[in-house]
């Protein structure tokens, strides 16, 4: 396929069946699998070298559903990434690697040309322009809703007020949640807090339990880790590594099984998960939801629908966290959220985990795999979405993690699986440079949301 031409075909064979038929794009949004769209991609790459046959192209693509089925359970939704992943070691594995470092280098030159696009946050992302909406308002009203705005408040004496204003935003929307689940009780029973990496999950998770009981409710956590099924009976990658972020990882029926005994008030046999052995232990715990007790899911899979599909909808409020950064750049275009997030987690994993910065902008292109097929297709069905960002908080990443960001784009240069880890230093290094400095951290109040990823607050993570 590298070399001469050869016949070419316009009827491609089909797999007898797929177990997947749609796929997660990379703005979030869920479209039909189309194998034809793998059998041009690999007929370009090699085009691109002289070949012209079509034929064989087909054949790899048949390949690479192969491996897809027999990596995915019926029903799943890779995401394009992950189809292309297959692509990649279907080429290599069949001695076609002029083809496929043709193919890698494709795939590097949208990477780039989707980089220098005005990126549509609130469809990527599928958060209601009307949340984004409010978002934005409050920012602007508040001269915080570009970077130079920010700048200004920060340089002029404003920044102490901002820090207030934003703190009793933040407090008064946790205050109302509270109150929309109180109103909602007794039929509601159940509380799914579902959102992406270190959007603030755990704090605002702590402080709407706070304000519950007041009010004489509480939450008691459903730990999902004990429904992972035995190692022998987990789903594996095109690796041959176990995947313990599928859903399908997770004992779905007995989860819903125990899920409605607990809602009926009847109490259950806990299973109790050993990792070190990887399979469930003899001894089980028993468990049942007392009074007033509201049963608490936090879980990557939380607004899946196979999650809980045996409770009826008066019986669960769906709550969704994202770090929704209504704040413009230099050159006109929203922070990202996700970029947010992940200067969060670097400072976070810097001192709560002794994990270099640099590891966490690599494997961020996993983080983020996970957040597109399994969180962001299921954010239309949650009752509510909670900002989970402070308008503040871009001066503080400065002081910390701008020193570090040249250093971090310099180790991912040239490497062309770690493309996208260096378009992120290098977008964060611009962003930051562009931050005024000289904002403390002691102006932060000790119950901020912003202490669980600066440290110093008056939780325990």
């Amino acid at each position: 396929m590298d070399g001469p031409p050869g016949a070419q075909l316009d009827l491609f064979p089909q797999p007898q069946q797929n177990k997947i038929t749609r796929i997660i794009k990379r703005d979030g949004r869920l479209v039909a699998f189309n194998q034809l769209k793998i059998t041009n991609a690999i007929y370009r790459a090699a085009a691109s070298l002289g070949g012209r046959d079509r034929d064989r192209a087909a054949v790899l693509s048949n390949q690479v559903v192969d491996r897809i089925n027999a990596s995915f359970p019926y029903g799943s939704t890779p995401s394009v990434e992950e189809i292309q992943d297959f692509v990649e070691k279907v080429l290599v594995d069949n001695g076609h690697a002029k083809t496929a470092k043709a193919f890698i280098l494709y795939r590097h030159e949208r990477a780039r040309t989707r980089e220098q696009k005005p990126e549509v946050t609130s469809v990527q992302d599928n958060i209601p322009y009307k949340v984004l909406w409010r978002v934005l308002t409050w920012n602007v009203d508040h001269g915080c809703h570009t970077v130079e705005a920010l700048n200004e408040t920060l340089t002029s004496g404003g920044w102490k007020k901002l820090i207030r204003d934003a703190e009793r935003a933040y407090h008064d929307e946790i205050h109302h949640v509270a109150g929309v689940i109180t109103k909602r009780l007794p039929d509601l029973r159940l509380v799914i807090v579902a959102g992406p990496s270190s959007s603030g999950k755990t704090t605002t998770t702590t402080k709407i339990s706070e304000r519950l009981k007041e009010r004489g409710h509480s939450f008691v956590l459903l730990n999902l880790d004990n429904y992972f099924k035995d190692l022998i009976h987990q789903p594996k990658d095109e690796y041959g590594d176990y995947d313990f972020e599928m859903p399908a990882a997770l004992d779905l029926d007995l989860i819903n099984e125990h899920l409605g005994s607990l809602l009926d008030g009847k109490p259950i046999q806990m299973p109790i998960y050993n990792f070190k052995t990887g399979a469930r232990e003899k001894e089980t715990r028993p468990f049942r939801l007392k009074d007033k007790e509201i049963l608490l899911i936090d879980s990557l899979h939380g607004l899946y629908d196979g999650m809980t599909r045996s409770i009826a909808p008066e019986n669960t409020f769906r709550f969704y966290i994202e770090a929704l950064c209504q704040i413009k750049d230099g050159d006109g275009e929203f922070v990202r959220w996700a970029d947010l997030r992940l200067m969060r987690r670097m400072v976070r994993d810097s001192w709560h985990r002794s994990y270099d910065p640099a590891m966490t902008v690599g494997h961020w292109h996993y983080v983020r795999k996970s957040e597109l097929r399994y969180i962001v297709p299921y954010i239309q069905s949650v009752d509510y979405i909670f900002n989970g960002s402070l308008p503040y908080e871009l001066p503080y990443y400065r002081s910390r993690l701008l020193p570090m960001l040249p250093e971090i784009a310099a180790r991912y240069s040239g490497d062309p699986k770690k493309v996208d880890a260096h378009q992120r230093a290098q977008r964060l290094e611009r962003l930051l440079s562009s931050i005024a400095s000289g904002a403390s951290e002691e102006d932060v109040p000790p119950n901020s949301l912003f202490r669980e990823f600066i440290g110093g607050g008056v939780y325990q993570y």
